[in-house]
C-alpha cells in the first residue's frame, strides 16, 4: 500500500486556505469513532492519517468545512460531532509557517468508506497497544514499556528532574502500585514521545520509523487521536454518548461490551446493570435476540427523552464504572 501525502490528502478543491496569505493554515481534523464486535474503531486515512484538510473560504464555517472534507475523502456523512481541541503549537507547521489544527470528534457506526482517498477503519488499539487492559494488563507494559522508562528515568544524573520523571511515569502506567487511569491517554503518549520510545519522536529527528510502539501517524495525528480517546473515555462516565455507537436495538450484554471496548477494561456486570436501570437510560422493545448463542436475551432501545429530562435537573448521566 503507497503512503498517501499530505499534498494528495488535501489537494481536492480549488479555494486557498482560510488565513494562509499570513503565514497561518488552519486545518479540521476528523477523529471518527465506531465500535464493532467489541472493537474500538477509528477511520483512518492510509492507516496514517485522520481525514482531514484546511479549512477554506468557501467554507460556511468550521464545522460544516469539517463535515466537507470528511465526506470528500471517506464518502461517509457525519452524525454526532463535537469540538474537541485546537492544536497551535508554534512547531506544528514545520518550515512553511505556524499551524492551527481544530480538531473534532465524532460518532457512528462502522459503513464501508469511500471517497478519493484510501480510507478504512482501523483499531485504535494498533495505534495505542498499551491501553487495552479489557484482559488484563498487556505484556508490553512490564516487558517492554517500564523498562523503557526506568532507563530514561534515570538517564538523568539530576535528583529532581530524575524524580520528577519517576513520578509522570508511575501515574500515568500505574506503576509503583499505582492505579491505572484510562483517561490518561494523551499523558502516555507525550510521556513516551518525550522518552523517544514511539517513531513519531524518531521521525521528528530525522530518523526511519518503527512499529515497537504501535502504528505510526503523520504529523501530530496520534497525538489528536489520544486526545480523541481520553475525552470519550470521560464522557461516557458522565452523558449518554455510547448510544451513538449502538444499533437501534441491543442487548445489555452489546451495550456493556461497547463500554468496555472504550475504556479499554471490564466493568462489573451487575453494577452496571443495576446503574442503566437507575438512570433509566434504555426501555425494552418487548423483542429479544436469537444469535446469542445461548437463551434469547431481551432486546432494549435508548430512551432519547432521558436526556432533555435530566438538562432539565441538572443530573449527570454516569454509564461506566459504579
Amino acid at each position: 500500500m503507497s503512503t498517501i501525502t499530505q499534498e494528495e490528502l488535501f489537494s481536492t478543491e480549488p479555494d486557498s486556505p482560510a488565513g494562509a496569505e499570513n503565514g497561518v493554515a488552519v486545518d479540521l481534523i476528523a477523529v471518527i469513532v465506531a465500535v464493532t464486535s467489541g472493537d474500538p474503531r477509528v477511520l483512518v486515512i492510509d492507516q496514517r492519517a485522520l481525514p482531514s484538510g484546511p479549512f477554506q473560504v468557501g467554507h460556511r464555517s468550521l464545522q460544516s468545512g469539517l463535515r466537507a472534507w470528511v465526506e470528500h475523502q471517506t464518502r461517509l456523512p457525519l452524525g454526532y460531532v463535537e469540538q474537541l481541541y485546537t492544536f497551535a503549537d508554534r512547531d506544528r507547521g514545520g518550515a512553511g509557517g505556524q499551524a492551527i489544527s481544530i480538531s473534532y470528534l465524532g460518532l457512528t457506526r462502522e459503513q464501508r468508506a469511500g471517497g478519493v482517498a484510501d480510507a478504512a477503519w482501523g483499531s485504535w488499539y494498533a495505534y495505542f497497544p498499551w491501553e487495552d487492559r479489557r484482559d488484563g494488563a498487556p505484556a508490553m507494559i512490564a516487558g517492554v514499556l517500564e523498562p523503557h522508562l526506568r532507563r530514561w528515568i534515570f538517564s538523568t544524573r539530576d535528583g529532581g528532574p530524575r524524580e520528577r520523571r519517576r513520578q509522570r511515569a508511575a501515574i500515568a502506567f500505574g506503576l509503583d502500585d499505582r492505579p491505572w487511569n484510562e483517561e490518561l491517554v494523551l499523558q502516555r503518549y507525550e510521556l513516551l514521545y518525550e522518552s523517544g520510545f514511539i517513531a513519531e519522536a524518531g521521525c521528528d529527528a530525522g530518523e526511519p520509523p518503527d512499529a515497537r510502539g504501535g502504528r505510526w501517524m503523520i504529523l501530530d495525528h496520534r497525538r489528536i487521536l489520544a486526545t480523541g480517546i481520553a475525552r470519550l473515555r470521560a464522557k461516557i462516565k458522565y452523558h449518554p454518548v455510547v448510544f451513538e455507537l449502538m444499533p437501534e436495538t441491543f442487548t445489555l450484554l452489546q451495550l456493556q461490551r461497547c463500554v468496555e471496548a472504550l475504556a479499554g477494561r471490564l466493568v462489573h456486570k451487575q453494577n452496571f446493570r443495576r446503574l442503566i436501570e437507575q438512570q433509566e437510560l434504555v426501555e425494552e422493545t418487548g423483542e429479544a435476540a436469537q444469535d446469542t448463542g445461548g437463551r434469547p436475551a431481551k432486546l432494549f432501545r435508548f430512551r432519547r427523552a432521558v436526556v432533555a429530562e435530566r438538562a432539565v435537573v441538572g443530573t449527570k448521566l454516569p454509564i461506566s464504572r459504579a
